[in-house]
């Protein structure tokens, strides 16, 4: 019989995210990737969020492997997972839920989650998610059965997450690029959802690398060209953070953890490098002062419209 979920905890500022995670093709790498999946799982922070796509389930099997190695997964930390579609036929009903739940339970070597999403839900509708037989009853019935200790969704369009969101059936939201330094508008989302008693996840706050490497030429914002216009905002953003001493990635990462709405950021790390500098910026000081100058930017000019 399998035993009851643990609810989720109350998470640390940072969670840290593997969607990087199990990409290297051969030895080396994947010696790598171990070695990052065991400092997630026993460094600062509380959570460690995967998903069932990430690198094509090898980062659940990686976590699964350190988890394995510790002697489980240590006191304190909870590792979270998200349910997506069949990356073969876009299917994405109460069946493959259940089968993605299985996937996901098996490469970690866990019996139960503390929280299962659903996860960039694309291929479907939401009349689809929701009726019967679709996605979110399965979600429900994990955590009806204890499988789960809660539900939530998991995506980027805000007109789409607010639907979700207003079914008052998830215990938790998770949005990504839309509430950073460049994109604030996730902010009435994330303010409904807090209101709601939800927890609520704020992922990606250097929009997949722009405000991490800053204003270059081919630089992307959420999986997207950044245009000569965004790029110019943010070059203006890098000499108003540098005249403070502060990185614009500290910044990036901070602007998200001082909404008092958001439970906790959401940061990919696929290297013990890479955490460590994570943790340099989560402990870097950022004058109250800057986010007046940033506000006189003006509105960035984002270049998404969902």
């Amino acid at each position: 019989m399998r035993s009851k979920a643990d609810p989720l905890q109350t998470p640390s500022p940072v969670t840290l995210g593997t969607s990087g995670l199990g990409h290297g093709p051969d030895g080396a790498a994947d010696a790598a990737d171990l070695a990052a999946a065991r400092a997630l799982l026993t460094g600062a922070h509380t959570l460690v969020d995967t998903a069932n796509m990430y690198g094509g389930g090898r980062s659940e099997v990686l976590l699964g492997r350190a988890i394995a190695e510790l002697g489980g997964v240590p006191a304190g930390v909870q590792v979270i997972s998200k349910a997506d579609r069949d990356l073969a036929t876009g299917a994405f009903d109460r069946d493959r839920v259940l089968r993605s739940f299985e996937e996901s339970t098996a490469r970690l070597g866990l019996d139960t989650l503390p929280l299962y999403q659903l996860h960039d839900q694309y291929t479907i509708t939401f009349a689809e998610a929701m009726g019967p037989g679709g996605a979110v009853r399965a979600l429900i019935e994990l955590r009806e059965q204890g499988a789960v200790g809660a539900i939530g969704v998991a995506a980027g369009p805000t007109a789409m997450l607010t639907e979700y969101v207003r079914t008052g059936v998830f215990e938790v939201l998770l949005t990504h690029n839309r509430y950073t330094l460049v994109d604030r508008s996730a902010a009435d989302l994330i303010a409904e959802a807090a209101g709601q008693g939800m927890t609520v996840f704020n992922a990606a706050p250097f929009g997949g690398g722009l405000l991490a490497a800053g204003a270059h030429a081919g630089a992307t914002y959420a999986y997207r060209a950044a245009p000569h216009e965004l790029l110019a905002w943010v070059a203006r953003l890098e000499l108003v953070c540098a005249a403070h001493d502060v990185p614009v990635a500290a910044a990036a990462l901070h602007f998200s953890m001082r909404n008092p709405h958001v439970a906790s950021t959401v940061v990919g790390v696929r290297s013990p490098e890479r955490l460590a500098q994570t943790d340099a910026l989560l402990a870097t000081d950022v004058p109250e002062d800057l986010w007046t100058e940033i506000d006189r930017l003006g509105t960035p000019p984002s270049t998404l419209d969902d």
